[in-house]
This record gives C-alpha cells, structure tokens and sequence, in this order.
C-alpha cells in the first residue's frame, strides 16, 4: 500500500512549510535576494537545509511563493486604499501614498520585490504584482472617465504607465533614503491623470 501521511504529520508539515516562508520574508528583507540562500533561511526557521528543499525545489520556487504572498498583502493594501472617500484622482494618489509608505518601512524587501535582479520564477510574480497593481488603478480611472471626472484615455495603458514611474522614482528612496522624490511622484500622477497641478487631486 501506498504510504499515506496521518493528518499530525501533514499538520506538522503544513506548519514548516509557513515557518520557512516566514523566515524567507525575514531573510529577503534583511538580505535581499541575493542573501536569500536555502542555507540561510534553514538557519533563521530552524530547520536543516534539506527541510527546506522537501518544500521548494530550490531558491527561486521558494521566493515566488514568498513574492506571491507578501504582493497578495501589498495588492490588498492599495485595493483598500483605492476604495477610500475622496475623488478618483484622491483615490488614485492614495494608492501610491499606501504602497510607497509601506514600502519605505521595508526598503529592502521592497527594492527586492521591484528591482533587484532575480531568477525567472521570480520575475514572473514580480510581472504578476504589476499587472494586479495596475488593474486597481485602471479600474478607479475608467470609473473617472465615465463619469466625466477624467478626460478620455486608455486607463490600462495610464495605470502601466504610473506603476512603472512609481517603481522607477522608488529605487532612489528604498536605495538612498532621500524621500524628496516621492511627493514629485504624487504631483506626476495628478497631471498623468489630465489634472495640471497637485492642487487638483
């Protein structure tokens, strides 16, 4: 007969496999994904090394999975923020108001999940991360357009256009520390929308 695993043992599995995820957060944000070793996320969750590969096959299945849950945190974060009171543009600005504050209490982990090269894998969730922050944003301006708070445009194609600019304006604060950029990029997105200045939003 096949061996069957009794539910303890499952449980006790199940309860590894998110103690090394967490411990993969905590090494990524700490070390980034170059620090990110099989060797050393094993140390933080400690367990031996081979426990974490009886989990992931090797580094970049195991921080995709880390990327798939900390972006499914990050996405629901700027939905809620989208969702707030205020006009679109408002809604619009508070989503990177939310992403680049949370992103500036974990700069490193931040830098990692938009910047730092990584493996394939990897750089799949990062293109899903994008497209799930673009599309909150695309749906709060093609709900603009139609109520005539916006001017006409492809909302797809201005969201992907603002997360870009986001992702690019924060590699200096999340590297640096100089924050000064962060409020040109909240007056970027005001005009990006049809608006002419901060005082718009």
């Amino acid at each position: 007969m096949p061996y069957r695993r009794t539910p303890r043992v499952q449980a006790r599995l199940d309860d590894q496999r998110v103690a090394i995820v967490d411990a993969a957060i905590e090494q990524l944000a700490e070390q980034g994904y170059a620090g990110c070793s099989m060797a050393a996320v094993a140390a933080k969750a400690g367990v031996a090394t081979g426990s974490v590969y009886r989990h992931f096959p090797g580094k970049a299945d195991l921080v995709a999975e880390v990327f798939r849950q900390v972006v499914s945190r990050e996405v629901a974060a700027v939905e809620q923020a989208a969702t707030g009171t205020g006009t679109v543009t408002e809604q619009v600005v508070a989503v990177f108001e939310t992403f680049a504050g949370r992103a500036l209490k974990a700069p490193r982990l931040a830098y990692a999940l938009l910047a730092e090269p990584v493996d394939a894998p990897v750089e799949e969730q990062r293109l899903v991360f994008r497209r799930a922050f673009r599309d909150v944003i695309a749906r709060r301006i093609t709900d603009g357009v139609a109520a005539g708070l916006l001017p006409p445009q492809d909302a797809e194609i201005t969201a992907a256009a603002l997360v870009g600019a986001a992702a690019e304006v924060l590699i200096g604060p999340l590297t640096a520390g100089d924050t000064d950029s962060i409020s040109e990029l909240f007056t970027f997105t005001v005009r990006a929308l049809g608006g002419s200045d901060a005082s718009d939003s």
